[in-house]
């Protein structure tokens, strides 16, 4: 009997479909940045109503992680997640056959329903599948991929808007773009490319095997009487914060890297700053490398302290420096540095409580409409201050992120080497 439970817990192939689901999610998600400049140009939009679109994807996932994680315990895994690639092929489709602010918004709300049911299925099974003990390595392998995809997006928007620009002499697929885009639009490619990918993602999910994954009691989502017994729970409202927190920093820096670039230090959005963008997401997995050591040598709450502070200086000097190209690497650094701030949270949060992790981790997904909120009060105070003041506003939630460190006890840590030399001793 014990052998089972261990082999149901170290279930690779659920860990590779995790992993992979990863890479496709952050691929979708997070191009919102390095388009911003030209959607706004595109649309004749001011910042506030730039800031309303990635406030349809994020809220989304307040809408859906909660009903989402109640569906899992009916539907079971693979059902949901075939149902969250139809939802996000059909937000990529209503977009491309009907380019206009309006549709775009519906579009991004639907793709971040898609990703919210696919993010409250795959992380409870992330730490079944992979052990507890070794939940938080695994989510920062998984942000790791996840930062990957994001630096592949916005060089493949780069790409797309550029070649489609220059027409003369482009390949037959450029040809195809160039046929069914707009030419005053030309970054609506990248949906037609997010369609593909949502319906390949599909099938790979429909012709795939899924093993029987039986989640214990306390990692099921449960009923809605359990997320209210757990919403009284102190503890459990201050990683929902954290979370809110850390997301709304992540998105409200990638979300205005390319529009503060083009503002204070005039930078191409669809070459220098689509770059930026790039190397953000690109930096955080070169910090998720760093954080995969680290968290086999330190208790995470001490890497949590160190990273958050380190962001913290990086992102002053990418505010108020005057040199263009100390700007330009400084934001980079400040996604080094929080490359372990979600998995660090999102595993301080689950081993803090003993049981109902499935219900927990749809309350924490929640949290992640802070992607919506936190970009929206920067784009709002940016209209009447600048984008520079607006975005003083993530001292307050990094300061968050900060105390986490200091006030967590979970009931597990993170296995380090000094704990396995220590049970061998």
């Amino acid at each position: 009997m014990t052998t089972t439970t261990s082999a149901t817990k170290r279930n690779y192939y659920i860990v590779f479909l995790i992993m992979l689901t990863f890479f496709v999610i952050s691929f979708l998600t997070n191009i919102i940045g390095a388009l911003i400049p030209d959607i706004k140009t595109g649309f004749h939009l001011s910042l506030t109503e730039v800031a309303i679109l990635p406030f349809a994807f994020f809220i989304a996932y307040g809408v859906m992680s909660i009903p989402a994680g109640m569906m899992n315990e009916k539907y079971k895994e693979k059902k949901i997640m075939v149902s969250a690639f139809v939802v996000a092929f059909l937000g990529s489709l209503l977009l491309v056959l009907f380019p206009n602010y309006t549709s775009y918004i519906i579009s991004l709300f639907l793709i971040g329903c898609g990703m919210a049911m696919l993010q409250v299925v795959i992380n409870p099974l992330l730490r079944t599948a992979g052990g507890e003990e070794n939940y938080a390595f695994n989510s920062v392998l998984a942000q790791l991929i996840f930062g990957a995809a994001s630096f592949i997006s916005p060089l493949v928007y780069s790409y797309l808007v550029v070649n489609l620009a220059n027409k003369g002499d482009i390949d037959p697929v450029q040809r195809i773009f160039a046929s069914i885009v707009p030419t005053d639009l030309p970054w609506i490619s990248l949906y037609w490319v997010f369609a593909v990918v949502s319906l390949i993602m599909f099938i790979v999910i429909i012709v795939s095997r899924f093993p029987k994954v039986f989640l214990s009691k306390d990692e099921k989502a449960g009923a809605l009487q359990v997320h209210l017994d757990l919403l009284k729970k102190p503890i459990v409202i201050l990683f929902f914060i954290g979370m809110f927190c850390y997301v709304g920093t992540e998105q409200g820096i990638a979300n205005w890297i390319s529009q503060f670039l083009y503002d204070y230090h005039k930078y191409n959005p669809q070459t220098s700053g689509a770059n930026d963008v790039a190397y953000f997401w690109g930096m955080m997995t070169a910090g998720g490398v760093l954080g995969l050591f680290l968290l086999k040598i330190m208790d995470s709450s001490k890497v949590l302290i160190t990273f958050t502070i380190l962001a913290i200086i990086s992102l002053s000097i990418a505010l108020f420096t005057g040199n263009d190209r100390v700007a330009y690497y400084a934001f980079p650094c400040v996604g080094f540095f929080a490359s372990v701030m979600y998995p660090i949270i999102f595993s301080l949060a689950l081993n803090s409580l003993e049981e109902h992790h499935g219900a927990f981790s749809g309350i924490l997904l929640t949290g992640i409409i802070g992607g919506a909120v936190i970009p929206l009060i920067i784009g709002a105070i940016g209209d009447h201050f600048g984008l520079r003041t607006g975005m003083l506003f993530l001292y307050i939630t990094l300061g968050y992120i900060l105390s986490i460190g200091f006030w967590a006890k979970p009931i597990i840590k993170n296995k380090t080497i000094q704990m396995q030399k220590e049970k061998q001793v």
